[in-house]
């Protein structure tokens, strides 16, 4: 055993020997077996063991872990807390608020003391009865592959890898290594309740299986190893899909580009999701329903917004899709915005006006207009047009929408329709348009930028006179 997860503990947990470890340590056979192997294999090593005080023993369990320390040479630390009470105060299960509770204490020491990981003890029994939860609460292939040697778990901590050096490992081999080391484990009863369900797997419906096939443990755990080979293909094409489809990110939201998920495969779809989600709420797991409800509502160009889970939203403004939390503060600089408390700008020509988020209006007379009618020709930019200045009244002002807006628009043929209307038919976001900057003269709308002039300004190949007009985005800004 030894030899083998010399191995594992250098380059499956990637452990390094002049650095400490925190060991979480229970008392139980599969802990102590993980911390004798980690003090024979030289590392500097510190027992960490929480205490849940649900059982009348727990207190002398805590004892029983500080002496084999001791005993030992090896620096412990313990924490305690009340975990029915935590359970009842945050809604959770037993074995839901245990689980945050030691993990929180964890990796408080584990920082408090400068570690490089935190080492638990989880068993191939463990393995096999956390991929049968997944199975049984429907899963994909991220919870089929079952625990990983090492991972950041950023609902405690964003830096600091949890190590599970025995996932090779079985459940009696840890036994007999306490035995043959001269380790006393603790058997803890609490294993025995069926009322959580990880003890119903273990006690029922494993020794159940196993009666179709005497070795179910495995087949069960040889074809977590291999989902595990096939789900690193798929990280590395999530990520580089994800590089592609990530527009912003902030804790509190995640903007991707729609048209290129559009393009993508459901299945691309749904894991780029599921990495938005785990992004501004670590942790969320991500049912296969939830999953489905993603890829029709991306297929589906008529629905704004869907429910995805515990709170959390996904919906589409324009050409982008936002995964975002409750109440999310959603930006703004990606449109350009007429500065608060200013309905109306007066525009010089030349002049420059500054807007919110760091956009920028911008004028000037173009004094080629040959050269202006093929840059116009050419231009696909929205954000910036060139005018016929002779057709254009005095005086000139960028201002917000009002009551009754009319636009015409170029390829109209001169006809009009109501502003509200065009930003609809163009699929403006709703919360952009009431302080979008138009370009106006009188009640006249010029240019509705990032759109189209009005037809009666356009330029034509005849203009003599010509005025440019631009939105410089906040990055060109210098």
């Amino acid at each position: 055993m030894l030899e083998n997860l010399e191995s594992i503990l250098r380059e499956q947990c990637n452990l390094d020997k002049s650095r400490p470890v925190i060991v979480g340590v229970s008392g139980g056979p599969d802990s102590l077996c993980l911390m004798e192997i980690l003090r024979r294999s030289g590392y500097h090593i510190i027992v960490a063991h929480f205490n849940h005080k649900l059982r009348d023993a727990a207190d002398s369990e805590a004892t029983a872990v500080e002496h084999t320390s001791a005993r030992l040479m090896i620096p412990s630390v313990v924490g305690s807390a009340d975990v029915s009470i935590y359970a009842e105060a945050n809604s959770l299960s037993l074995e839901e608020a245990a689980r945050n509770l030691r993990y929180r204490f964890l990796f408080t020491q584990a920082h408090r003391l400068n570690a490089q990981a935190v080492a638990v003890g989880h068993t191939a029994d463990d393995q096999v009865e956390t991929i049968l939860m997944h199975l049984i609460r429907g899963t994909g292939l991220t919870g089929l592959k079952g625990m990983s040697y090492r991972t950041i778990l950023p609902t405690f901590d964003p830096d600091i890898p949890i190590v599970r050096p025995l996932l090779d490992t079985w459940r009696e081999e840890t036994v007999a290594y306490c035995a043959a080391n001269g380790l006393r484990p603790h058997y803890d009863p609490s294993n025995d309740l069926l009322n959580f369900l990880r003890n119903r797997l273990r006690n029922i419906l494993i020794p159940m299986l196993e009666t179709y096939n005497p070795k179910f443990r495995e087949a069960v755990w040889r074809t977590a190893q291999s989902l595990s080979a096939d789900h690193a293909i798929l990280n590395e094409a999530l990520n580089a899909n994800w590089n592609k489809s990530l527009i912003l990110q902030d804790e509190e939201y995640v903007i991707l580009d729609l048209s290129f998920l559009s393009s993508c495969s459901v299945g691309l779809q749904r894991h780029i999701i599921r990495r938005a989600v785990e992004s501004i709420a670590p942790g969320q797991e991500m049912v296969f329903s939830v999953l489905k409800r993603v890829s029709d509502f991306i297929a589906d160009s008529t629905r704004i917004r869907v429910d995805l889970t515990k709170g959390l939203t996904l919906f589409r403004e324009g050409d982008v899709l936002y995964v975002a939390k409750p109440n999310a503060q959603l930006p703004f600089d990606r449109w350009p915005q007429m500065p608060s408390q200013q309905d109306f700008i007066n525009v010089s020509v030349p002049g420059q006006i500054d807007l919110s988020g760091g956009w920028k209006f911008s004028a000037e007379k173009w004094r080629l207009p040959a050269l202006a009618w093929e840059q116009s020709s050419r231009n696909e930019d929205p954000f910036q047009v060139w005018l016929d200045a002779e057709g254009l009244p005095d005086p000139l002002e960028l201002r917000v929408r009002r009551e009754g807006d009319i636009f015409e628009p170029l390829g109209m043929k001169g006809h009009s329709q109501k502003l509200s209307d065009f930003f609809t038919n163009e699929k403006l976001a709703v919360r952009a348009r009431p302080r979008w900057p138009l370009l106006c003269a009188a009640e006249r709308i010029v240019w509705v930028p990032g759109f189209r002039p009005a037809e009666s300004f356009k330029l034509k190949q005849s203009s003599r006179k010509v005025i440019y007009f631009s939105m410089i985005r906040p990055r060109e800004v210098t």
